[in-house]
């Protein structure tokens, strides 16, 4: 099983450390806690290990299907767009005033995992693959794979958190409210790219 796993720590880092909206949201949540990371891993499992034990019994081209994808790209960018939006409304707040965002982050896990069409059909396909290597090693070795793989996404995401949170005090009121706007456009185009991959599939 050894080689397995080590297959499964390459490719899941290489899942988790992709830009995207669950790492910009890290980002915008570790200003006001270190703690951001572990809580937006914990909402992420939320959706993933269910995700995982589906794919696992069978259901992988379920969220192959054009109809969910579509579903999953109109409501995951008008989510994501939302989540932009109100971060950019609150970035003064938050700097200057040290308020927190209108959402937690363990809400803001779910939110970017949950209705993000890209990661559920990386779990339909490469993730697919990987749950497949795990059949033959019964229910132990398919509890041993989600805990490796939420593992490697604790990790990485606490280590943004806790860098982010220890250095930003450094950056200057100015470049933090920069920070933010940079990530809530981030957010904004992502949740397009949704909308528009969503259109693509009914034209």
């Amino acid at each position: 099983m050894l080689p397995i796993l080590l297959s499964v720590v390459v490719i899941s880092f290489s899942g988790v450390m992709m830009p995207g909206p669950m790492f910009a949201i890290t980002l915008a949540k570790s200003f006001k806690s270190p703690w951001a990371g572990v809580w937006i891993s914990l909402g992420h499992a939320v959706i993933e290990v269910p995700l995982i034990v589906l794919i696992y019994l069978g259901f992988s081209r379920f969220f192959e299907n054009s109809l969910v994808q579509l579903v999953l790209s109109l409501a995951g960018g008008s989510m994501v767009i939302w989540l932009g939006i109100a971060m950019f409304r609150a970035r003064a707040k938050v700097v200057k005033e040290g308020k927190e965002l209108s959402y937690s982050a363990f809400t803001a896990g779910i939110i970017t995992s949950g209705l993000n069409p890209f990661f559920l059909l990386w779990w339909a396909t490469i993730g697919s693959l990987l749950v497949m290597r795990f059949l033959e090693f019964g229910l132990s070795g398919l509890i041993v794979f989600i805990v490796v793989h939420w593992l490697i996404d604790l990790l990485w995401l606490s280590f943004v958190s806790i860098l982010v949170y220890r250095t930003h005090s450094l950056w200057g009121n100015n470049f933090q409210q920069w920070v933010f706007i940079a990530i809530s456009l981030t957010l904004v185009g992502f949740g397009a790219w949704f909308l528009i991959s969503g259109v693509r599939m009914v034209v």
